[in-house]
């Protein structure tokens, strides 16, 4: 049940805002440790094991691709939001094209610590309607993750757009350059 995990933080906070939040944080510990192994069988199997699994998948092209322009943002926006983000084919492919571990684990952990501590925090704080919250405005936070994501990817294009020049830049001044 993709959104399992997010119903029963809500209800254990409900209950108890400290076990929720302490629900909240090992369920995220979980999910990046689940994460981190997926990490490993990309990295390890390559881009042949994720093409394996992915056959047949009607997006795969469209996820690699999504994955050679955004990096780790693709792997963030669908941590961060519940689903129907398929967030197995961004781990995977994270580890085939041999993202930093740190780097990804740090993203992981960033994106279901939001999700789960901050559900954890609308089901200790919102009393006995947190469902009805999540059903009322999920697409609103869908939304607001779409956002984040396209803030997110407008950065990485302005700063990747000024690394690069700096690597041009650099590169022609260097000593004994015939420019």
């Amino acid at each position: 049940m993709p959104v399992g995990v997010d119903l029963l933080i809500v209800a254990v906070a409900f209950r108890d805002l400290a076990s929720g939040l302490l629900a909240g944080a090992l369920a995220t510990l979980g999910s990046a440790l689940g994460c981190l192994f997926l990490f490993r069988l990309g990295r390890k199997g390559g881009e042949a094991y994720v093409d394996r699994k992915l056959k047949g998948h009607a997006g795969a092209a469209r996820f690699r691709r999504w994955y050679e322009r955004y990096g780790l943002l693709t792997v963030f926006v669908p941590v961060l939001t519940p689903a129907p983000l398929p967030t197995k084919i961004f781990v995977l492919l994270a580890g085939a094209m041999n993202a930093p571990r740190w780097s990804f684990l740090a993203t992981v952990v960033a994106g279901r610590s939001i999700r789960y501590v901050g559900l954890a925090w609308l089901g200790g704080t919102l009393g006995s309607s947190p469902s009805q919250f999540l059903r009322d405005h999920g697409w609103l936070m869908a939304a607001g993750a779409v956002v984040l994501f396209a803030i997110l990817a407008l950065l990485i294009k302005l700063l990747g757009g000024r690394r690069a020049e700096a690597t041009i830049t650099s590169a022609n001044d260097a000593p004994g350059n015939p420019s």
